[in-house]
C-alpha cells in the first residue's frame, strides 16, 4: 500500500499529465507560421494567402508570413509542406490542382491526399460559360440545344489540359449529353482573348477573366458554374438551374497542414482563418477580386477534399486525360 508521500507525488504526477496537453495547446505558435503558395505572386491564391496572413497574424500572436513556391503544377511547393515538421508552423494553401495532382500522378515525393491534415476551406473562383456578343446563342439552353444538334462543332476554350477549368468541361458534357471541341490555352486570359476574336465559340474560365468584358458588353455570360446564383450577376443562372442537377464546378482554395500536425494546433488555425473570413474588409477585398467565401472548418473541409478526389478521377478516368 502506498503511503502518504508516495500518494502525493503520485497525484502529482498526474496532475501534470494532465495539465502538459494543455500546455503544449497553450503554447502553440512558438514561432512564425510559413504559409507556402505553390504558385507565383500576384495571383488570386497569393493574393488571399496575404490578405488572410494580416489578420491571422494578428489573431495567433505571431507573425504569418506567405513563402512562394512555384513549379510542377504545384507538386514542388505542396512537397516542401508535406515534408515539413508537423508542428502546425507551415501550411499549404492548395486548390483544386491538390486532388487532380493525387489522382494523376503516381510518382510524387509525398503521398497525395492522405500527407496532409485539412485546416479550413476558404474561398471558391466561380466559372461562367460565356460567348462572344455577337455569338447566335442567347441561352444556355439554346447552347445546349444547338451542340446536341450537331456533336462536335461547337468548341470551348479554357486552361490546358488536366486542369480545374478542362475537367470542368468534360464534367459538362457528360451532365448535358454534348460533344464539345476542346481547345485548349495557356491561361484563362488568353482564351478569353480568343473567344472575343472570334476564333473560339465559348470559353470556360473565371469570372474575374471576363468580368469587365461582360460590363462592357462584349461577351454574354450563359450561365455559372457554381451552385448558387453569383452576387454580382444575379441575372445569370447556373447549370443546376438550367436542368443539370448536381453540376458543380468552381475552383476552390483552402488551407492544409502536413499529416500528424496536433489537433489543437489544427483547431486554432482553423479558428484564425475563420476569424480572418468574417472581417468585413477582407471579405470585401476578395470580392474585389472576383472570389467568394467557400468557408469550412476541418471536418466539413476534409470530407470535401474526398467529395471533390472522387468527382475528379471519375471524370479523368471517363475522358481518359493524362498528367
Amino acid at each position: 500500500m502506498l503511503n502518504r508521500r508516495e500518494l502525493l507525488a503520485a497525484g502529482a504526477a498526474t496532475a501534470a499529465g494532465a495539465i502538459a496537453p494543455n500546455a503544449l495547446a497553450q503554447s502553440f505558435p512558438s514561432r512564425p507560421i510559413k504559409i507556402v503558395v505553390p504558385f507565383p505572386p500576384g495571383g488570386t491564391a497569393d493574393i488571399q494567402a496575404r490578405l488572410l496572413s494580416q489578420h491571422m497574424t494578428q489573431t495567433l500572436g505571431q507573425p504569418v508570413v506567405i513563402e512562394n513556391k512555384p513549379g510542377g503544377g504545384t507538386i514542388i511547393g505542396s512537397a516542401f509542406v508535406a515534408k515539413s515538421p508537423p508542428d502546425g508552423h507551415t501550411l499549404l494553401l492548395m486548390s483544386n490542382s491538390f486532388v487532380i495532382n493525387a489522382k494523376l500522378h503516381t510518382n510524387m515525393p509525398y503521398d497525395g491526399i492522405k500527407a496532409f491534415e485539412p485546416v479550413a476551406c476558404l474561398t471558391n473562383s466561380p466559372q461562367l460559360i460565356a460567348v462572344n456578343a455577337a455569338s447566335p446563342y442567347r441561352t444556355f439552353k439554346e447552347w445546349v440545344d444547338a451542340a446536341k444538334a450537331k456533336p462536335n462543332t461547337i468548341s470551348y476554350a479554357t486552361v490546358g489540359p488536366a486542369t480545374t477549368q478542362h475537367i470542368a468541361g468534360e464534367m459538362l458534357q457528360r451532365a448535358a449529353g454534348i460533344r464539345l471541341i476542346y481547345t485548349p490555352f495557356t491561361g484563362g486570359a488568353p482564351a478569353v482573348q480568343a473567344v472575343l476574336a472570334g476564333h473560339v465559340d465559348t470559353v470556360l474560365a473565371n469570372v474575374s477573366e471576363m468580368s469587365s468584358f461582360l460590363e462592357a458588353g462584349k461577351m454574354r455570360a450563359l450561365a455559372a458554374t457554381t451552385a448558387q446564383r453569383l452576387e454580382s450577376l444575379k441575372q445569370v443562372p447556373t447549370v443546376i438551374e438550367s436542368g443539370y442537377p448536381g453540376y458543380e464546378a468552381a475552383a476552390w482554395f483552402g488551407l492544409v497542414a502536413p499529416a500528424g500536425t496536433p489537433r489543437d494546433a489544427i483547431a486554432k488555425l482553423a479558428q484564425a482563418t475563420a476569424a480572418a473570413l468574417a472581417d468585413a474588409e477582407i471579405k470585401k477585398k476578395l470580392i474585389a477580386v472576383g472570389l467568394e467565401l467557400y468557408s469550412m472548418g476541418p471536418s466539413q473541409f476534409g470530407a470535401h477534399i474526398a467529395d471533390q478526389f472522387a468527382k475528379y478521377s471519375k471524370v479523368i478516368d471517363e475522358a481518359g486525360i493524362k498528367a
